[in-house]
């Protein structure tokens, strides 16, 4: 099975570990992984500020991009749902709504693409450590995946999975908005981060770079000593 990787902004620019850990995770379970090299920005912070001519052009060269793609798979619900969201901006659009409703519908995110595609709950993962997870806005919300990163999880040998208390309530970095609303931002990654710590976990785990960078930050500038990680680099484990 043919899948292109959609690494996204954060992961390529920030956190390369998630990219390199899906790619050996997705390797392993027998895929074929490639990497378009002329993939960008999907564009979501400048289309979620209100630049919806100039983000266009964006999602544009990412629907040329892997228009020849089999599978597209993401580590980022957010980013995979982005990619969703082109096929309802460019509803109306005879030439482009067509490609961006075929981008939508080979497009997973990482865990999703995992149960649903590929029909595996349990990878073959070992992780030693008691971890609570964290399920990020756009990826459950709106992109729908809820259940495959838990699935995942609990087949992880030596891993102890614990609820994470006012799991649903964001975590105050919705991109732009932990820019544009600093203070209140503040306030929701602290009652995050104090859910966290009174699930006793060892470590947060994440399936949106966005989040674990904010949360981790947060855990960092406290001086807790949780440590956060991507759910790629949990399921590739061995």
């Amino acid at each position: 099975m043919k899948v292109s990787l959609f690494a996204t902004c954060l992961v390529d620019l920030f956190h390369s570990s998630y990219g390199k850990a899906t790619v050996e995770l997705l390797e392993r379970l027998g895929c074929d992984v490639d990497f378009p090299d002329g993939q960008i920005c999907c564009g979501q912070p400048a289309y979620n500020s209100g630049y919806v001519k100039g983000s266009k052009e964006a999602m544009k060269h990412i629907i040329r991009t892997f228009e020849h793609s089999e599978y597209v798979v993401s580590p980022s619900g957010s980013c995979a749902y982005m990619l969703h969201e082109y096929a309802t901006i460019f509803k109306e659009d005879t030439i482009w709504g067509p490609k961006a409703q075929a981008l939508a519908d080979k497009t997973y995110e990482l865990t999703s693409f995992i149960v649903d595609v590929l029909d595996v709950v349990d990878v073959g993962a070992k992780f030693e450590g008691t971890v609570t997870y964290h399920p990020s806005c756009h990826m459950t919300r709106l992109l729908g995946v809820k259940d495959a990163p838990r699935k995942l999880l609990e087949n992880v040998k030596g891993l102890t999975l614990v609820d994470l208390p006012l799991s649903h309530n964001c975590c105050g970095f919705g991109g732009t908005f932990s820019v544009k609303m600093g203070k209140i931002s503040e306030q929701m990654v602290d009652e995050k981060v104090a859910s966290t710590v009174a699930t006793g976990a060892q470590y947060l785990i994440g399936a949106d770079a966005g989040c674990i960078m904010n949360i981790g930050g947060r855990l960092t500038r406290q001086g807790l000593p949780i440590q956060t990680l991507h759910i790629a680099e949990v399921l590739n484990s061995l």
